[in-house]
């Protein structure tokens, strides 16, 4: 018996959103997007009830732009339990320890209910996590009744995103939910450093903290202009006009580079003299090498803080990481000044690049040799090698065009290995350069932001696509 079906007996008892009996129209998908959309907007800003909000540093501080997290809210897990739970299943799947035959219907629908018992699984065991760790104020201060109420009000929000994703993804919106609220978070990120009108006192008077507000404000309040554009270009500790326009130069720098591919030509056997392109992209992989990327290095920090608090004058415990607490508004959060853990982070700043460039032409070395490794096993794991494609390709009987049936593999390990590693060195660069500059939202968050509104954008292409268009082989292989 596979391991899938021990599934069977609870699937029933999983909540599901039913398919739509008919084709939804462009309209109504907008519609249900944007409801989606606007729900999980409210939750992230909507706090939850009976918590304490301990002194603490917050350890999740450098994660939860990219995990559509806010702290002390409904959406204080964000989607990590399911995302989690997703590049795992599918990790387990590509790699054959978890054995499931998605051609199958009835294996199809197994698999999709146990990603979703799994999502509630880790989303109620890192919601009781978070209660006993005394993020929200000790146990036994808030008690025993408000921590089972914090614990549901994570669960149920969990079970919201849950429900939302699958809402989309089913064919009531458009793409998926969990991509959506990533980048919308992050975009939200962008626009509130950029236009926040919350001041802070930061020694020199009151400023903005918005970038943008703040050059008004400084060239209104200043005598000296040259003196006022100076810092709004590079005041420290606060978003500065130089982070906004390195921003806008690696979305620009990842939309050019979005486009770039190689269409190899291809025939189908079944119409004789049909013709059409299948493109392999750069960005082969899409976001995933930087997403696994992240989740790596995130377990790195969640590993060396859990040692370092531990025991903080170990010797030992120092290698994986050192780690301050510094003020951001009203909250504390940790961040890595020394060990293993500094080393796989960015550095702060381009004065921090000169102050120890090695720790720059470290974590340069890194990002790019774990993005090109994880972009080439991922494609062996998710479906997309060599061997998939052209297996593919031979069950829909198409071929290369000026090739023999049989060299389809031959031609395509030409260009799908080296588009895999070397996409994920392109992701790993980007990165990089954007953390060098001090993109807002971080070199991460904006490639994931720029992947998945990307991916949007062709959805919506698709929508305007007259039926019988669609309908044609070669579209749906093209896509």
């Amino acid at each position: 018996m596979k391991l899938i079906q021990l599934v069977r007996p609870i699937a029933s008892l999983i909540p599901e959103v039913e398919k739509p009996t008919q084709r939804v129209n462009f309209r109504e998908k907008i519609l249900w997007t944007a409801c989606s959309l606007l729900l999980f907007m409210v939750c992230s800003n909507l706090p939850l009830f009976g918590i304490q909000m301990a002194k603490t540093s917050d350890p999740f501080y450098l994660m939860r732009v990219i995990l559509a997290s806010n702290r002390g809210t409904l959406m204080e897990l964000g989607v990590s339990p399911l995302v989690t739970t997703g590049m795992v299943l599918q990790l387990l799947q590509g790699s054959k320890i978890l054995e499931v035959n998605l051609d199958d219907k009835e294996e199809r629908v197994l698999f999709t209910a146990a990603q979703k018992l799994v999502g509630l699984l880790v989303t109620l065991v890192e919601a009781t996590a978070y209660v006993m760790s005394g993020m929200y104020g000790d146990v036994s201060a808030i008690g025993t009744g408000n921590a089972i109420l914090i614990v549901a009000q994570l669960f149920f929000a969990g079970l919201m995103l849950l429900m939302l994703d699958e809402l989309l993804q089913k064919g009531y919106g458009l793409g998926s939910g969990i991509s959506l609220f990533i980048a919308s978070h992050i975009c939200e990120t962008i626009v509130w450093k950029a236009f926040s009108p919350t001041t802070i006192n930061t020694g020199r008077g009151t400023e903005f903290e918005g970038a943008i507000l703040a050059f008004f404000h400084l060239m209104f309040v200043r005598s000296n202009k040259l003196q006022a554009i100076r810092e709004a270009l590079y005041r420290q500790n606060l978003p500065n006009l130089t982070n906004l326009m390195a921003t806008c130069l690696i979305f620009a720098l990842c939309i050019y580079m979005q486009e770039w591919r190689v269409n190899l030509t291809v025939k189908y056997q079944k119409y004789r003299g049909t013709e059409g392109k299948y493109p392999i992209k750069l960005f082969y992989t899409s976001n995933m090498p930087i997403i696994l990327q992240t989740a790596f290095v995130s377990n790195i920090y969640f590993i060396s803080q859990m040692l370092y608090h531990q025991s903080p004058n170990s010797p030992f415990f120092k290698l994986f990481g050192e780690w301050s607490t510094t003020e951001s508004g009203p909250l504390a959060h940790s961040v890595p000044v020394g060990g293993l853990a500094y080393y796989v982070s960015p550095p702060a700043s381009l004065l921090d690049m000169f102050y120890d460039p090695f720790h720059a032409i470290f974590y340069l070395l890194f990002t790019l040799t774990a993005c090109a490794i994880f972009g080439r096993t991922w494609t062996e794991v998710s479906g997309t090698s060599v061997r998939d494609v052209a297996r593919q390709m031979r069950e829909r009987q198409v071929v290369m065009k000026g090739h023999r049936d049989t060299a389809t593999a031959k031609v395509l390990s030409r260009y799908i290995p080296i588009a895999a590693a070397l996409g994920g060195v392109c992701i790993g660069l980007l990165t990089v350069v954007a953390d060098y500059m001090g993109a807002i939202g971080s070199g991460t968050g904006i490639l994931l932001c720029v992947t998945i509104i990307h991916d949007f954008y062709e959805a919506l292409m698709k929508e305007n696509i007259p039926p019988e268009m669609n309908a044609k082989a070669f579209r749906a292989m093209a896509m």
